[in-house]
């Protein structure tokens, strides 16, 4: 039982014997946890110097001062768009964009009907809705006569309705083989399996106005809030000493509030979602939530250990600008090891990457990438580092964060009741959270780390990965034609790894990678 007698005993030990000093990240003991400044407690911690030699030298105030740049997360959640909420759970929604393509499943027309029926994906089939035009890619249409093939030219449908037996949709040829020009529609030439097909906008008649509507159900992600705090607990009688070293309250609150940033980065990255309750003295039980960590909240990650090529960059780039959520332009928030593999880059064969120093509109020094598919911001994330994610980083995508906040960060000043101190705090109740799929983690560590996210791999040789240096379903994006893959597998691809028993075999991933 944890009585009030057992609670003061506990507090005469504290006070009368040796406080506990600990390291901080650089090795120094400079950290009295649970302790209020007094100057008995400093005076023990630093081997019994009496309050009148309370510090003999000097210290450059630089220790303890954290620069703003070494919490570069915290920022950029503070410039983040500002949600405030009534509840420490809240639904986050990611809307997907709706799909621009689909792809059959079989082949279609090569008859002499004017109609015939996709073969598509139950989920695609449904969404392919009537008055709906599709453009066939890869397959040619004919001229307004219908007599002669448009090279280049694809071929469009509309469709007409749904079969009842199958589901799939009825299509009829815009552009389709004519028997007499006067026809209304053609035939409609034999579409392969797998071929791409375009959806494009609703075709109407001329005096409808009404058309299937669109449902759109957006799925929730549950985020919770985590309440940080922050105390200082000073006595009268040690801020009114005069002491050698400026070690006043302020100094005190500032190194304070700057390790209250700086762990609060950690969690903004790495914490894992919670919720829990505790036992308050004279309060009950209480939820304590703790929140999901930014790293955690990735749809994509490049897993790339090897060493960082030109090729690579670019592969990226394209990832990422190219999806159906584009970004204006790209911050990558990067490890040392990552930032420095990047920079050992040879640029020299490719003059048409512009690298270039700037000041971005949050106020940082990046080094600026401009591709041909966007610019890219590279900034040092130290916390990472910390994190044992030297090797890896977060593209992520510009006004493509959400802060939420329950309770507003505020500063209080009590008196301790029964001391001669004073308590000065800081309180905060908020999450991050990612907006969009345009987002990419950099898995640099060489392991996976089972996120739920779609895992690609950058591949870069003409030999496909053997049986025992892949996993069923594992993605590859070719940064040159490999055809160990397929005959087919050309640079700028994803193909997908499918195991079944000893065998391997390859198909390409259809559509953009979202």
């Amino acid at each position: 039982m944890y009585t009030k007698e057992s609670q003061d005993n506990e507090s005469v030990q504290l006070i009368s014997g040796t406080p506990s000093v600990s390291e901080g990240t650089a090795g120094l003991k400079d950290i009295v946890p649970g302790q209020a400044a007094s100057v008995s407690m400093a005076a023990d911690a630093t081997g019994g110097i009496t309050a009148g030699n309370f510090i003999e030298p000097d210290v450059d105030k630089e220790l303890f001062e954290f620069n703003s740049e070494d919490t570069p997360l915290m920022n950029l959640m503070l410039r983040a768009k500002r949600v405030n909420v009534n509840s420490p759970e809240v639904d986050h929604y990611m809307m997907d964009e709706a799909k621009s393509c689909v792809y059959t499943t079989g082949s279609a027309g090569g008859t002499t009907r004017a109609y015939t029926t996709l073969p598509l994906d139950e989920g695609d089939a449904n969404a392919l809705r009537p008055y709906t035009t599709l453009l066939v890619k890869d397959v040619d249409g004919y001229d307004v006569e219908g007599k002669t093939k448009t090279p280049g030219k694809d071929l469009m449908l509309f469709v007409t309705g749904h079969d009842t037996t199958t589901g799939f949709p009825v299509v009829r040829a815009v552009n389709g083989k004519k028997t007499t020009p006067e026809d209304e529609f053609g035939q409609i030439p034999a579409i392969p399996a797998g071929t791409r097909i375009v959806i494009l906008a609703n075709s109407l008649y001329e005096t409808q106005k009404e058309v299937d509507p669109d449902l759109i159900l957006p799925q929730p992600t549950r985020i919770y809030l985590q309440k940080r705090g922050m105390n200082q607990v000073v006595s009268d009688y040690f801020e009114s000493q005069r002491k050698r070293m400026p070690f006043s309250q302020a100094v005190i609150a500032e190194q304070a509030i700057a390790n209250f940033k700086v762990r609060g980065n950690r969690t903004l990255w790495a914490g894992r979602a919670g919720k829990f309750k505790v036992n308050v003295p004279k309060m009950g039980m209480q939820y304590v939530y703790t929140t999901e960590g930014l790293r955690w909240q990735f749809r994509k990650e490049l897993e790339e250990p090897g060493t960082w090529t030109v090729d690579k960059i670019i592969a990226m780039a394209k990832m990422f600008f190219t999806g159906e959520d584009v970004p204006k332009s790209a911050l990558l928030l990067a490890g040392k090891n990552l930032l420095e593999s990047i920079q050992k880059i040879d640029y020299s064969r490719h003059p048409e990457i512009n690298i270039t120093t700037k000041q971005n509109s949050v106020g940082w020094t990046v080094t600026n990438f401009h591709t041909v598919f966007g610019d890219i911001e590279i900034k040092r994330e130290p916390t990472l580092d910390r994190l044992g994610w030297s090797n890896s980083g977060a593209l992520i995508g510009d006004n493509r964060l959400v802060h939420y906040v329950y309770s507003e960060q505020h500063s209080f000043e009590d008196r301790v009741e029964g001391e001669e101190a004073t308590r000065n705090g800081l309180l905060i109740w908020d999450a991050i959270a990612l907006k969009g799929t345009c987002h990419l983690w950099i898995n640099g560590e060489g392991r996976d780390y089972e996120s739920g996210s779609s895992i690609i791999k950058l591949w870069d040789q003409v030999t496909a990965p053997a049986l025992d240096q892949t996993k069923d379903g594992n993605i590859y994006y070719l940064t040159v034609d490999c055809p160990g893959m397929s005959k087919t597998a050309q640079s700028g691809q994803l193909w997908k790894a499918n195991i079944s028993g000893s065998t391997l075999t390859w198909s390409r991933v259809k559509g953009e990678f979202n």
